[in-house]
């Protein structure tokens, strides 16, 4: 190894592009509108840019400081396909010299006409979402794909001497589930040994192509396992000793571990022959001078600067950590917590934000630069005081500001009572529901919202220019939710929706109608594949100063006999999926969103909307990654739930919605909402989620989702009658309705009309299957 590890660099950056570049091209691709070659291009250029970009910040161009760290899709996605991890229903998919080509790879990203793709989930505890790779017994590894050298290659040739980043083997088997053909119990980490020669290989021929360090992630590490710790150390510790081995013939390794601490697993992977080692400092604490003293010589790199935020980093809070490790190992390195992919680009391409709250921030630009400075602080602690009292002036502007405290919201926040928090029997509620609802046995709904067509988005586009009048704006969505409850009575829904024409996005909607937010313009994120959202940002004391969803909803509501649910975003979710304040508990910030959403739901019930459905998608998503930590959150997370809901009248239905989670581990908190109605993702996953359900005792309404709308594909009616009929075998009927997995938002009205139909028809075959058994 001729180059030490760097001083300064991040665990990852942005990959989508400054305005998108990468979605559209993409999708682009996807519709036959451009060639592989062109996708590629354009792959090529926004590469080269993120190097050129995180140069002028600040990290050097030859010293590896700098991680290869972009996808065309999904970075675990990327790992199967580099070694061939692909189940027997993908097999067909190889070339005839052995290779997962382009096409392959999106297959098992988005699936074809005969077979779904690959179970998403999130990863870790973001609102990232992952492909789950499909490993059995018999699966054969192999070097299927060489996009990894390419990308060196690509990048010496324009100057930069790039860290290639691979998912680490222990993780990329934990985040693996069991193929269909893999026998009961099996466990993908029993394959270790037999993917690690591939490791291996594919490191001797980085070394061969002159690489010095790559970077291998090992973020499961951090978080509690289905299997005892102490097979997962053994894991790790039989990895690293065939990794790490032959220092001449392979590349130096840096392991990272984000999103949390190591706990007793540190002086496990410390102790093994790596040569750097990344460690969550911004998350986790500062280790005890005993695990420190593992590490040897393995240069220490810590994250500082949290990855996952937007806040302007404690610069003098991060420094006093960097000088309690600098004085307890011999080699140490600045770096992010996490990969900044969870973050936009740049703070500077958000002007019309109020320059106060703007000098709050720090996106992926701005977080770079704080590494760099905080690496000058190595070996010369005073170096970086300047920056410190200027940062200093910084937070204690934010913290004396208008609207971050606000005595009226905290003072009703203050007042609440346990029966706030309470909607009495749901035997009651049942029967009055039943009255005043009729609905018949399996009813089928969506969740909410249906395709944004173009002429709905340049609408809202021309509107927010001013080049339309509230008037023919809101014309223009009301013409919108005509279509789409005509749809909905012509296929034979039983509860409608309005279709959400008039949001731009299920959280930034409601941001953009309560006190305490803002939102960006550029501040994309990738969420999954080419979905990107654009997070808002909660800074403030949340309250609702007028009704948002009600018009719209009441509006629908007159023009059917049918239910039509009225749809908010809970609580929960509005924090997940924002970048939320990080100046008081998480648990005072969501009751205050709960507070502002109960006052909707009071609002809807007085309109005459007798279902109203609290969106939760992402629950599971905030669940803190060790056992220990997580009854704390979920008792905090369910209350805001319930406090947001609590004012219901019996006869009112609540649904609420979940998605794209392990719902087994949160069950009990799924029931502890208390929601009449609770749909669930389940087509991607086969209907998993129905054994939880029937070994928890689920007693209310369920609906397991039978139309992945996550891939283009549409479900043919005998496959939703399948699911349907899996889903009665293991969950009373009479609880049961039928949906999507999630809203449509994203799909086009072609295919979302095939697969409703589709999903109506194999709603009635069912029905009538049940009234004969009996009859």
């Amino acid at each position: 190894m001729s180059t030490a590890f760097p001083k300064a660099t991040i665990i990852g950056y942005p990959r989508i592009g400054r305005r998108r570049e990468l979605k559209k091209a993409v999708e682009a691709y996807w519709a036959g509108r451009t060639s592989a070659a062109e996708l590629e291009t354009t792959a090529a250029e926004l590469r080269v840019a993120s190097y050129a970009r995180l140069t002028e910040l600040g990290l050097e161009t030859g010293n590896y400081s700098i991680p290869a760290s972009f996808s065309l899709y999904d970075q675990v996605l990327d790992t199967a396909v580099t070694f061939g991890a692909v189940s027997n229903r993908f097999k067909d998919l190889y070339d005839a010299d052995g290779s997962l080509g382009l096409d392959a790879y999106f297959t098992l990203a988005r699936g074809d006409k005969e077979r779904q793709p690959l179970e998403m989930t999130k990863w870790f505890d973001t609102n990232y979402h992952y492909l789950v790779p499909e490993i059995g017994p018999d699966t054969v590894f192999s070097l299927a794909n060489d996009w990894i050298l390419r990308d060196v290659a690509e990048a010496a040739a324009a100057g930069y001497s790039v860290r290639p980043t691979l998912i680490g083997p222990v993780t990329f088997l934990l985040l693996s589930k069991a193929a269909d053909e893999a026998p009961a119990g099996f466990n993908p980490l029993s394959r270790l040994d037999d993917l690690l020669p591939l490791y291996v290989e594919l490191l001797g021929k980085l070394a061969d192509a002159g690489v010095e360090w790559v970077q291998l992630e090992e973020p499961s590490l951090v978080a509690d396992q289905a299997i005892p710790e102490r097979e997962v150390a053994a894991a790790v510790e039989r990895a690293y000793a065939a990794l790490a081995t032959n220092a001449a013939k392979r590349p130096a390794i840096l392991v990272t571990s984000q999103y949390g601490s190591l706990g007793s697993l540190l002086p496990v992977i410390a102790g093994t022959d790596i040569d750097a080692l990344h460690i969550d400092v911004f998350k986790g604490a500062v280790p005890a001078g005993e695990d420190l003293a593992k590490f040897g010589s393995t240069t220490l790199v810590a994250g500082l600067v949290d990855g996952h935020n937007i806040w302007k980093a404690d610069l003098g809070a991060a420094a006093y950590k960097l000088a309690e490790l600098e004085a307890s190992v011999p080699a140490l390195a600045v770096s992010t917590s996490t990969s900044l992919q969870h973050v936009p680009h740049d703070v500077g391409d958000e002007q019309q934000l109020d320059a106060q709250l703007r000098s709050w921030l720090a996106f992926a630009d701005q977080k770079v630069t704080e590494v760099v400075t905080l690496a000058r602080a190595i070996g010369s602690p005073g170096a970086i005081d300047a920056e410190i009292a200027a940062t200093d002036e910084v937070l204690a502007s934010r913290a004396g500001a208008a609207g971050v405290n606000r005595a009226e919201v905290r003072n009703r926040a203050a007042a609440l009572t346990p029966s706030d928090f309470s909607r009495g029997d749901y035997a009651v509620r049942l029967a009055a529901q039943e009255d005043a609802l009729n609905l018949p046995a399996l009813p089928t709904t969506t969740i909410g919202s249906f395709p944004q067509t173009p002429e709905v988005r340049s609408a809202r586009a021309r509107a927010n220019k001013g080049d339309l009048t509230a008037e023919q704006y809101e014309q223009l969505m009301k013409d919108e939710i005509n279509r789409v409850i005509d749809l909905q009575e012509e296929l034979g829904f039983d509860v409608l929706v309005h279709g959400e024409p008039e949001r731009n996005d299920m959280v930034q909607y409601f941001a953009e109608n309560l006190d305490g937010f803002d939102v960006t313009v550029h501040g994309w994120v990738q969420s999954y594949g080419s979905r990107c959202t654009r997070p808002s940002i909660l800074w403030g004391d949340v309250s609702r100063p007028a009704p948002i969803t009600v018009p719209w909803t009441e509006y629908a509501q007159s023009l059917t006999d049918k239910p039509v649910k009225g749809m908010l975003t809970g609580p929960v979710t509005i924090l997940a999926w924002s970048f939320v304040r990080d100046d008081q508990p998480l648990g005072d910030t969501a009751n205050q969103v709960a507070l502002a959403l109960r006052d909707e739901v009071t609002d809807l019930e007085a309109a005459g909307i007798k279902v109203i459905q609290v969106d939760e998608p992402a629950l599971r998503e905030l669940l803190p990654l060790r056992t220990e930590d997580q009854s704390g959150y979920l008792e905090w997370s369910v209350n805001s739930f319930k406090l947001s809901t609590a004012s219901a009248a019996p006869a009112t239905q609540i649904h609420t919605h979940l998605c794209y989670s392990e719902f087994g581990a949160i069950i009990d908190a799924i029931d502890g909402l208390d929601a009449d109605v609770t749909s669930i993702e389940a087509a991607r996953s086969r209907m998993e989620v129905v054994h939880d359900l029937e070994a928890h005792g689920f007693q209310r309404g369920v609906g397991p989702g039978v139309y992945d709308i996550h891939s283009p594909r549409v479900p043919g009616q005998e496959e939703v009658a399948e699911l349907l009929e899996k889903a009665v075998q293991h969950v009373p009927a009479r609880q049961l309705w039928v949906n999507p997995d999630c809203g449509l938002k994203t799909r086009g009205y072609t295919e979302t009309e095939e697969s409703l139909r589709n999903l109506v028809n194999a709603t009635v075959a069912v029905r009538s299957q049940l009234e004969a058994s009996v009859s």
